[in-house]
């Protein structure tokens, strides 16, 4: 999926605006100052989805997206292991960061992608004009390639392209690290970009 400059821009503007509505609610939940960033926006074909997941394993928490749009697709928060264990560590006070993904880290892991998709589809609505809403989530602990592979399998066909927003945490422990790929249905994907370029008309 090719996207012109002005189609960049006002998915770069729509990933900040989410990330900062999640990072309040994050700060909220941690009593620590958050900032979340989006340093890099990729809108890709899904045939090429594989390029851009590590092989690493992760937590991923996967919501369907309801709301407006029937059926609109899936969007999947991904934390490498070492992200999750951090926050963790940050929730609960802890330190033991050489450890396995534990029934804490998953507990963590569906609340801070509850939190992150929240806040990103509150942004949709408040931005655009589109209600989605988050199914309940759904945790796949495993390689990130083959978690991937059963989504890709089930939305075959009715998604053609992939959102996926880099992030980065920052507090007063090392940043951490995390993606959220949204896989919209082709009438949402069309939505999504056409009130995206209405957005920023007012900025051109």
């Amino acid at each position: 999926m090719e996207l012109n400059p002005f189609q960049k821009d006002a998915l770069a503007e729509f990933g900040n605006i989410g990330a900062a509505h999640a990072a309040t609610t994050l700060s909220q939940m941690l009593m620590s100052p958050i900032e979340m960033t989006v340093p890099e926006v990729l809108a890709i074909d899904i045939a090429d989805l594989h390029n851009h997941i590590s092989n690493e394993i992760s937590a991923m928490v996967v919501f369907q997206i309801q709301g407006e749009v029937a059926d609109g697709g899936y969007v999947v928060v991904s934390m490498p292991r070492e992200t999750v264990i951090q926050l963790t560590n940050q929730m609960l006070g802890t330190t033991d960061t050489d450890r396995e993904i534990n029934e804490m880290d998953q507990s963590a892991a569906i609340e801070i992608g509850n939190i992150m998709i929240s806040a990103f589809l509150d942004a949709t609505a408040e931005l655009l004009g589109i209600v989605m809403l988050p199914s309940p989530p759904a945790l796949a602990i495993d390689m990130a390639h083959a978690a991937f592979e059963s989504i890709v399998a089930q939305v075959a066909g009715d998604v053609n392209d992939v959102l996926i927003f880099n992030t980065e945490l920052t507090s007063e422990a090392p940043p951490v690290y995390g993606s959220i790929y949204m896989l919209p249905n082709a009438e949402l994907t069309q939505q999504l970009f056409l009130m995206l370029e209405r957005m920023m008309e007012p900025l051109s």
